[in-house]
């Protein structure tokens, strides 16, 4: 990514949903930073049905993605969860995410928990709080209380940090 292009990074659910648009800047001394653009939460009730759910969730997501028009969706692959249920409306969730994505021909990276801890924390099981703590180490002024909004600020983050390869000439 360039200076001024953004990442939408997502920590998928149905109830809460954790979202961070991060931009990439050239400091002073001609030095890369990443900074936070914005991040938030979308919530949904859970008395509501399903398809009111994830309804809410993509005209959410769709008004994050025309106001802040990132280039890229960073969304966090789902992992073995306990309570199936929760698991397959998890899944929905992220479906509706990656649809708005792809319909704002933004191109989209998938990433796995454990590979999201470990490029934060350095340690691929870290807690939530060892998580936060990391990413104040990462960004500036990152102070985020939130637990879903900060992954979603953690997924961003770990796609901007993927190594880069250059086309072979």
């Amino acid at each position: 990514m360039k200076e001024g292009d953004r990442v939408l990074g997502i920590d998928p659910g149905t109830g809460r949903m954790g979202w961070a648009i991060l931009g990439v800047k050239i400091n002073q001394q001609n030095v890369k930073e990443i900074e936070i653009t914005d991040c938030g939460l979308i919530e949904t009730k859970t008395n509501q049905a399903l398809s009111e759910r994830l309804a809410i969730i993509y005209d959410k997501v769709c008004e994050v993605i025309k106001k802040y028009q990132p280039k890229e969706l960073a969304i966090e692959e789902l992992f073995f969860v306990k309570n199936v249920k929760t698991g397959i409306s998890v899944a929905h969730a992220r479906g509706v995410v990656m649809l708005a994505a792809k319909l704002a021909d933004m191109e989209i990276f998938e990433y796995k928990p454990n590979e999201i801890k470990l490029n934060i924390a350095g340690y691929g099981h870290a807690t939530k709080e060892q998580m936060q703590k990391m990413l104040k180490c990462h960004i500036k002024n990152c102070n985020i209380a939130q637990d879903d909004t900060a992954d979603a600020v953690a997924v961003a983050l770990t796609h901007l940090h993927r190594p880069k390869y250059s086309p072979r000439g």
